[in-house]
Parts: C-alpha cells; sequence; structure tokens
C-alpha cells in the first residue's frame, strides 16, 4: 500500500474532501493547505511527492503559487481550474505544471493521473526504459552535468531545478546525442497516454528547458531545431 504523500492546495473543503476519500483509499497520505502561503510552508515541513494545485487561490493564485513552488521541488504539479481557456493552460506547463485537470473532473481520474504521474517521477530516478536510456549515469558536455543517480543538473557550473518532465526531456535528448526526435516521438516517450495529444507541450517544454540550460536560449547549443523535422541534441561528450 502507498504511503507517498500528496499535497492538495485547495481553498473548496467539499473538493479536498472527495479528494481525499478516493486517494486515502489508495494508500496516500494526504496534506491538506487552503492557500499558497500554507502550501509553501508545509513543502518544507512534509516534503509532499505530489501536489494538487488548484488556480483561484485566496491570496496568491495557483499559477504564481506554482512558480514559487518551482524554485523549490521538482515533484510533479498538477493544475485544478474551472478555467477551460487554452491560454491558461499553455501558461500552467510553462511554469512548470505537469499536468491541468479542468473542474468538473472526476475524481477516480485525478487518482489514475496521480498515479501515473508519480510512477514516471520515480522512473526518472532510475532512468527512462530501455531501448531509450542507456547505463550511463553520468553525462556530461561542455557546461553541462548530468547525475542521473541524484538527478542534479548543473549548467555552467550553477545548480539547474528541473521539473519532472523538463529532466526526462533532457535526459532524453542527451543520452541520444545527433539522433532526431520528432514532436510526437517526444510526447509518446515522455507523457505517454497521460495527456491527449496537445504536442504544443513538448515545444513548451523545450522553450522552458532551453531557457535554463542554455547560454543563450535564442541561439540555443545543446538542443537545436530541426524544421519540419523535430529537435536533437548537439553537443561534444566529454
Amino acid at each position: 500500500m502507498s504511503r507517498e504523500k500528496v499535497m492538495l492546495v485547495e481553498d473548496d473543503r467539499d473538493i479536498r474532501e472527495i479528494l481525499q476519500l478516493y486517494l486515502q483509499k489508495e494508500g496516500y497520505t494526504i496534506i491538506h493547505a487552503e492557500d499558497g502561503i500554507t502550501a509553501l510552508r508545509l513543502l518544507k515541513e512534509q516534503k509532499p511527492d505530489i501536489i494538487i494545485l488548484d488556480v483561484v487561490l485566496p491570496g496568491m493564485d495557483g499559477f504564481e503559487v506554482c512558480r514559487l513552488l518551482r524554485q523549490k521541488t521538482s515533484v510533479p504539479i498538477l493544475f485544478l481550474s474551472s478555467k477551460e481557456d487554452e491560454i491558461d493552460k499553455i501558461l500552467g506547463h510553462k511554469i512548470g505544471g505537469d499536468d491541468y485537470i479542468t473542474k468538473p473532473f472526476s475524481p477516480a481520474l485525478v487518482t489514475v493521473k496521480i498515479q501515473a504521474h508519480l510512477r514516471r517521477h520515480h522512473h526518472i530516478v532510475n532512468e527512462l526504459s530501455p531501448p531509450y536510456g542507456n547505463m550511463k549515469q553520468i553525462i556530461e558536455y561542455p557546461g553541462l552535468f548530468i547525475d542521473k543517480v541524484s538527478c542534479v543538473v548543473k549548467a555552467n557550473g550553477s545548480t539547474v531545478l528541473l521539473s519532472a518532465k523538463e529532466y526526462q526531456l533532457l535526459c532524453l535528448l542527451a543520452e541520444h546525442p545527433n539522433r532526431v526526435f520528432s514532436v510526437e516521438d517526444i510526447f509518446e516517450l515522455i507523457w505517454g497516454e497521460e495527456s491527449l495529444g496537445d504536442y504544443r507541450t513538448v515545444m513548451v517544454h523545450v522553450s522552458n528547458l532551453r531557457k535554463k540550460i542554455e547560454p543563450i536560449p535564442a541561439n540555443p547549443m545543446y538542443i537545436i531545431t530541426v524544421r519540419g523535422m523535430g529537435y536533437k541534441f548537439i553537443g561534444f561528450q566529454e
């Protein structure tokens, strides 16, 4: 039985209670936070394994809370929102969210998504599944260092905090220098069945990753766009 911790950042008591009911049946430990300030405090105290984050919160909204959480943790963050606007979904992914679930929702679906995201997040502690991963635990390129044992990434000597999906994306590309991956390939390998084929998610994550590891994001030296085909990783491995 799982004892992983799920932090519910939600000010609606009814939603918290129904999600708690479903998740506790699956063996998860539930941590409640009604606002962003409480969520940031509990993140440090409780160290949750995954975060369910409402967009509309008292004080700071969920997007701002996500930005602050991403400075301190790489665990999966799943947004809950009554807003179905495409721009909100794109923003949610852009600032580090791993999924976006619109209200009203099925608690059973939320539970399945939590299980899927935790499974994939734990997967990065080791490596991507064969045939896409390899046995190397340290990947080095000039100015870039990836330790797959501790999941530490350093760019130009400074530690970079990546979301789970950003980390998986970086490992996938860095382990296969000069191989072109189509957007569809990347989506299937990293997101699998967790989403509905919105390939723009890949482009958003590539953009975010470039901002974190590239010396000049607008003129990338690692993750190169191959027009009409996809992306490839360039670098002389040390």
